[in-house]
């Protein structure tokens, strides 16, 4: 997929579906009306987001990292086409996955054995590898923000919380889903790439047991259970292997975390026993069976996703003229 050539309008496009919602808007399905070609675009309210300081500052940095991380497209991330806008509405056009979010088939699932683990923890590696060598920290891995494409392979979505390193190295905003957040996030003491690293054992712990392994009834509480350090592994879900690899990315010291070494990074989880003779080129080149393919009719089929009713407020959404518009670069 690439770039929209010229400047996009909201008229160009037919818009269906709601694939998702979010705090700021929701996600459609759209057709492109000249080229026939789909996409998900999120539509953002300029009301919402401009009443949050910080929104407006992540969606900036949003829409600029899409465009980085597109310009070297990478398999397992969504790219972005277009970004354009209207007085109600920010849009961005992004790549259209019509295998449904991973969640949903995680849910479906139940929880994956170790080898089907394997398979998905691996793009989340490799992804990660190529937007850390671009210190863009991604920050909000969850099942709910992979896709899978109807070949069976995962892809990256919703960059909404990721941030361009300084270089300095360090940033200090807490975001992101609690189940997932790293120690040193949670304490406000400044973090790095090794959240991610957090994330990916937080995630293959989830596709294996079928849950997080901290959770509790308030965010409060799940990081206390964070800070502890204590994961249960039940020996039904988990082999040496598997445990060993997550517990070194669930070092609560980034010190010792694996793939925290900035010399060597990802390649020391590539390396790492779990991923003993795993064919990276091969699962780069999508050559790996995937161990699910999901069921689709079409490119515009959206039969793996949620319904979601059309919004009945539309008309209640304020206008904003060119005068008082503070988004008029987006």
């Amino acid at each position: 997929m690439s770039l929209l050539e010229g400047p996009c309008h909201v008229d160009d496009f037919e818009f269906g579906v709601t694939l998702g919602t979010g705090s700021f808007g929701r996600v459609r399905l759209a057709t492109h009306k000249e080229t026939s070609q789909c996409y998900a675009i999120k539509m953002l309210k300029k009301s919402e987001v401009i009443q949050d300081v910080q929104a407006k500052h992540m969606l900036t940095s949003e829409k600029e990292i899409l465009f980085e991380v597109s310009k070297d497209p990478h398999p397992f991330i969504v790219n972005v086409a277009a970004t354009f806008q209207d007085p109600k509405y920010l849009y961005i056009a992004l790549e259209y996955v019509n295998g449904g979010e991973f969640f949903s088939h995680l849910t479906i699932a139940g929880r994956f054995d170790s080898k089907a683990a394997q398979f998905y923890a691996a793009h989340i590696v490799l992804a990660f590898e190529h937007l850390h060598a671009m210190d863009i920290l991604y920050r909000d891995l969850k099942p709910e923000n992979l896709l899978l494409g109807e070949d069976g392979y995962l892809k990256i979505t919703d960059f909404g919380s990721a941030k361009k390193m300084t270089k300095s190295k360090k940033t200090y905003t807490l975001c992101g889903t609690p189940e997932y957040v790293a120690p040193e996030m949670a304490l406000n003491q400044g973090h790095g790439k090794g959240v991610d690293w957090w994330a990916l054992g937080i995630l293959t712990y989830e596709i294996l047991a079928g849950e997080p392994p901290f959770v509790a009834d308030s965010p409060n509480q799940i990081y206390k259970r964070i800070l502890s350090g204590k994961i249960n592994f039940h020996k039904k879900c988990f082999e040496e292997s598997s445990e060993i690899f997550i517990r070194q990315l669930l070092m609560v010291d980034v010190s010792k975390r694996l793939g925290c070494k900035e010399e060597i990074g990802a390649s020391s989880v590539k390396s790492c026993d779990w991923f003993l003779d795993f064919e990276w080129d091969a699962l780069h080149a999508k050559e790996l069976d995937a161990p699910i393919k999901p069921e689709v009719s079409s490119s515009k089929d959206t039969s793996n996703f949620d319904f979601y009713p059309d919004s009945t407020s539309e008309t209640e959404i304020p206008l904003f003229d060119d005068d008082d518009d503070p988004f008029q670069d987006f």
